[in-house]
Formats: structure tokens, sequence, C-alpha cells
């Protein structure tokens, strides 16, 4: 059995902007202050808010559509790791992009979603708070990007090790 296509194509989409959204911020943090870095920071947040909706719809159709369940090979362990793994995506789906907009807030830069829709701001300014914040998301982001490498590892193990097909339930065209 396989995900549906929206499942698909939500799954691909988000994770093509998870890994622009690491390499942007990686690349942006360490760049001295400049218009250009400005720029890049609207940007991260826009997609940052973009990616916030796609898995607010990732949720709502993940909770209505039930997804294919494992081989019956898989090891009862194995079942319960790829459960907490998946909770812990979506954990963090949601609390990276919320902890960036609640450190905005803080620091006094509202959220002005591509540049025409302003977010309202979810604190008060407070230059420590948004410190703390900060320190907040970018363990959030490392911590992130940790799960999705061991995601990214556990689905090249199933597909050329176990050989049992559960990376190909997400891949489209098959």
């Amino acid at each position: 059995m396989r995900y549906t296509r929206t499942a698909m194509s939500l799954h691909w989409l988000i994770a093509l902007m998870l890994f622009g959204m690491f390499g942007l911020g990686l690349y942006m943090t360490e760049l001295p202050l400049s218009p250009t870095k400005l720029k890049l920071y609207s940007y991260h947040k826009w997609a940052g808010v973009t990616l916030f909706l796609l898995v607010v719809l990732r949720l709502g159709w993940r909770v209505t559509h039930a997804p294919p369940a494992l081989p019956l090979s898989t090891p009862a362990w194995q079942a319960r790791a790829a459960a907490a793994g998946h909770h812990l995506l979506y954990v963090l789906m949601i609390a990276a992009p919320l902890s960036g907009w609640l450190m905005s807030s803080a620091k006094g830069f509202q959220t002005v979603w591509f540049g025409v829709l302003p977010l309202p701001d979810l604190l008060d300014k407070n230059e420590a708070l948004g410190d703390a914040l900060l320190l907040v998301h970018r363990f959030l982001n490392y911590f992130f990007m940790a799960v999705v490498i061991g995601h990214v590892l556990a689905a090249v193990k199933h597909h050329f090790i176990d050989r049992d097909g559960l990376l190909s339930r997400m891949l489209p065209g098959r």
C-alpha cells in the first residue's frame, strides 16, 4: 500500500523547503549586517511561515488519512521507533517556526509574510527574551537537522539493506 498523492506531494515539498531553510539559516547568520542579510532574513521568515502553513495542512491531511501499514516483517521496536520519530518530526515542524516567530516578536522585528501581510507579534519586545529564544530556535533547528538525517538514513536503510519497499511507498510514479 502507498501514501496518497497529497501526502507524497506535501512530504516532498516540505522536505525540499526544509533543506533550503536549513541551508539559508546557516548561511545568513554568518553574513555581516547588510541589506542582503536583511533581505535573506525576510525570505527565511516568509518561507518559515509558508512551511508552518504547509505543515498544518499536512497534519490535517494526516489526521484524516491513515498512513499505509508497515510491512508485517517490521520488528515491533522498529515500528515504535518509526512512530516516535514521525511524532518528533511533526513536533519540530511546528516548534521550529514558532520559536523563530516568537524570537522575532521579542526582538521587535515583526514578521510580514511576503512583505505584504503583517503577522501579529506573539510577544512584546524584550531583548533578553529574544536572545534566549534565539538560542532555543538554533537548538531546535540543529536537533531538527539531526532528526531529519536519522529519518533519511532509516529510509535509505529500508530501501537498500532491508529491501522491504518502505521507501517506495512515498516515491511518486511507482
